[in-house]
Parts: structure tokens; sequence; C-alpha cells
């Protein structure tokens, strides 16, 4: 299986300027968090970089960032705001060996169909150096689903996504954080972020 839902990224596309124009400044808190683990300069992948809001705060931070995002309207969104390429890459097709100090996937991996979250995970962890660092956060949940307007989610609980990134290590460090937020639908959520360091 593919390690998107066509469904969900024709949604992106259509809605590509409508959803950046909900973005605010600023920076996800526990984003915040997760940088000052990180030395100042480092080279950080972002995946499903969305309106680019979290790419401009990590320049501004002096950080080396690569944006991606798997929906070419949403790349060319995040190009507008931060006034640089954004590469269109879809999860399944990361191929880079241990070519950042970083990767981070904020909203972004909740998308992936279940069946196909493993082995991008393994990619992940493959892109990382020794001793990197990835962040990701999910909508949280029992059983994957749709939301009111047709996305896709995965909607992993804790001892799911530990499962599914143990598989994926080895890690150093597996850290979790719970927290209450909204999306685009205008629901609020219960979600989990995950912090792992690769080990070295």
């Amino acid at each position: 299986m593919g390690g998107h839902d066509p469904d969900t990224l024709d949604f992106y596309q259509r809605e590509a300027t409508a959803y950046a124009a909900t973005s605010l400044d600023g920076i996800d808190h526990h984003l915040a968090g997760f940088l000052a683990r990180l030395k100042p300069g480092c080279t950080i992948l972002e995946l499903g970089s969305g309106s680019g809001r979290d790419a401009a705060q990590m320049m501004a931070r002096g950080f080396h960032v690569v944006p991606t995002d798997g929906v070419p309207a949403m790349a060319a969104e995040a190009a507008a705001r931060l006034g640089t390429a954004v590469r269109t890459l879809r999860f399944e097709d990361l191929d880079d060996v241990a070519a950042y100090d970083a990767v981070i996937a904020t909203a972004a991996l909740l998308h992936v169909p279940r069946p196909a979250l493993p082995d991008i995970l393994k990619r992940i962890a493959r892109a990382l150096k020794p001793g990197g660092w990835h962040v990701a956060s999910f909508k949280s949940g029992l059983a994957e689903g749709r939301d009111s307007i047709g996305r896709y989610y995965n909607y992993p609980d804790r001892e799911t996504l530990e499962r599914w990134y143990d598989a994926a290590g080895p890690w150093d460090v597996m850290d979790f954080e719970t927290f209450e937020g909204g999306g685009y639908d205008g629901t609020r959520s219960p979600w989990l972020a995950i912090t792992v360091r690769k080990s070295v």
C-alpha cells in the first residue's frame, strides 16, 4: 500500500490556499521544546510543511531547513511564504540515508494509512544521522477513520505508536506528550506527540 490516502491529498490540493490562510504565526508548543534539543545550525528535514509556518520559525532560529510537502499546491503555498523552493515529496519516496540531524513531521504522518506507516518510519530512521532526532504529532484514538470533511487519519493510541516506532528503531530516547488541539474542521481532539533519538 502507498504511503498516502488519495482522497486526503486531493482535499489539500483543492483547499491549499484556504488551509494556509488559517495558519497563524508562531510555532507548535511541543516543537519549540524539540528544537531546544538540537545544535544550532543543524540540518532539519520537514515532512508535511503545509503553510510553511514552522519552517519559517525554524529558519529564523538559524537552522538549515529542507521543507517538503506531498501536495504540490501546499508546497507552492509554503514556498511563497518562505521565499525558497519547497520540494514536493511523498513520504514513501523518502530515500535519503544518514542525511539529517532531525526529521520533523508535525501533523503530517497522521494521514498515512496504518499498513504503510511502519515502512515510512523505517525510511525516517534511515534518513537520520546517528544520534539524530525525530518528532511527529498524531490525532490519537483506537482505530483509523475519517473526519467530518473526509480526511483519513490513522488515529493511534500510545501503545500502537510505540510498537510502530520500536519496529523502526533502534532509538535511545522515546518520549511522549499528550495534549488537546484543534483542527481545520473546527473540532477539538486528543493529540499525541512522540520524540525519538536514533541510537549512535
